[in-house]
């Protein structure tokens, strides 16, 4: 084989690795992953998260605004995290809302039933 031959290897071996790691890419772009996090979050503005958890709600919020930011610089892997995150804080926001209607509803039927109950009690002779 020929010297200049041996020499061009290492080259075009160099060369080919480059061209691989350039074709990489930043990876498919989080669209999915952001439409379930802002359907998340408006399904948690829908049961009053913003009353009852509005701090676990703004998180959500803030996270898909640095997700949005992040795919704009093509970081598709870090957006990606942060709206499944950010899904996921929504969803409890909306559950944890959801629970603490319940819990007042639950209070508010009992505090009826010991009302009634005690005007019973003042009818009887």
């Amino acid at each position: 084989m020929k010297p200049q031959t041996l020499m061009l290897r290492p080259l075009l071996a160099l060369g080919l690795s480059a061209a691989l790691i350039a074709c990489a890419g930043p990876g498919p772009r989080p669209d999915s992953q952001l439409q379930i996090a802002e359907s998340s979050i408006q399904q948690a503005e829908a049961s009053d998260a913003r009353k009852f958890n509005p701090v676990l709600l703004n998180q959500a919020q803030n996270r898909v605004a640095d997700a949005k930011e992040m795919m704009d610089r093509e970081a598709y892997g870090q957006a990606k995290r942060l709206l499944e995150k950010a899904a996921v804080d929504a969803q409890l926001a909306a559950a944890r809302s959801e629970t603490e209607k319940a819990q007042r509803a639950v209070a508010e039927i009992n505090r009826s039933i010991r009302e009634l109950e005690a005007q019973l009690e003042s009818n009887q002779p």
